[in-house]
């Protein structure tokens, strides 16, 4: 069985920084792509950030240039790095992985971490 554990959310100023980790637990797996979204009340989950298992990456036009995500395959880990935060960030972050089984491969989704840009 699978978890992934996510941490580093939390209330922020307009402008500053957040690094949010998301740690895969468990044995006998490997990790495809791993990706962030994000969600306020009433809307769908966007994409924010995806990585691949090679280290390519995409994001959303809106956090280009100020997100930075990225993976340590060795620990299962995943990083957002979140600079120049704006209030229209705020959300329920969510990690995303795509893992790899003997059997196949599945997805599967952390609990979600607030993340609030207010002043």
């Amino acid at each position: 069985q699978v978890q992934l554990v996510e941490s580093g959310g939390g209330l922020v100023q307009p402008g500053g920084s957040l690094r949010l980790s998301c740690a895969a637990s468990g044995s006998g797996f490997s990790i495809n792509t791993m990706g962030w979204y994000r969600q306020i009340p009433g809307k769908q989950r966007e994409l924010v950030a995806a990585i691949t298992s090679s280290g390519s990456t995409n994001y959303a036009d809106s956090v280009k240039a100020r997100f930075t995500i990225s993976r340590d395959n060795a620990k299962n880990t995943g990083f957002l790095q979140m600079n120049s935060l704006k209030p229209e960030d705020t959300a329920v972050y969510y990690c995303h992985a795509n893992i790899g089984f003997k059997i196949g491969y599945y997805e599967y989704w952390g609990q979600g971490t607030q993340v609030t840009v207010s002043s």
